[in-house]
């Protein structure tokens, strides 16, 4: 039923032309992870290159950065994760989707995580934060704090996480910094979703 329900979605995206992007897309970005097994959504911002040409969200150097903070986190992002966007396709040169990109999206997503009913929403990075909660607070002074806000009609437990490519900027592990916070969270992701 699930997987009906989300291929005929995707056929829906691969012909939407509702927004500019859909003119340059070379493909939709539509999801990764198993709709069975999975009891998180991670929402990212916009597919970028690498996505773009793949069709798969994180794969290029800041999915390559999540896999291995999912895994050292005992997160499988084949089996416990749903991963999708905030948007379908690529925004030129990589930059952050516009409100009415996002706008044009917004009823696929909704569809994606009422079809998934997921355990937890992770909001990973603050343009998937700012999609769903209005309040203007930066990621850092909220991430892994469990937010519960009404998305689709239903309340859901949230939490927003740094974004992968924030962290490449950063290459200590010690206390406090952006690599540590983001194992902590991801570890409290992980005890959520047991």
């Amino acid at each position: 039923m699930k997987e009906q329900i989300l291929s005929d979605l995707k056929n829906k995206c691969q012909n939407c032309m509702k927004c500019e992007l859909g003119k340059t897309r070379n493909n939709i970005v539509f999801s990764d992870g198993n709709p069975k097994t999975a009891k998180a959504i991670l929402i990212g911002e916009a597919p970028g290159e690498n996505e773009d040409k793949t069709g798969t969200p994180f794969v290029g150097r800041a999915g390559k950065l999540l896999n291995e903070f999912l895994e050292k986190a005992e997160i499988s992002r084949a089996e416990d994760l749903y991963i999708i966007n905030t948007v379908k396709c690529r925004p030129p040169q990589n930059r952050v989707p516009s409100d009415a990109e996002k706008a044009a999206c917004e009823s696929y997503l909704l569809k994606q995580i009422e079809t998934i009913n997921p355990e937890v929403i992770i909001f990973c990075g603050a343009t998937a934060l700012k999609s769903f909660y209005d309040k203007k607070v930066a990621i850092s002074k909220i991430r892994g704090e469990v937010l519960e806000l009404e998305i689709g009609g239903q309340i859901r437990k949230c939490i927003p996480i740094f974004h992968p490519s924030y962290l490449l900027r950063y290459h200590s592990l010690e206390e406090g910094s952006p690599r540590d916070l983001m194992l902590k969270d991801l570890k409290k992701i992980k005890n959520l979703i047991k």
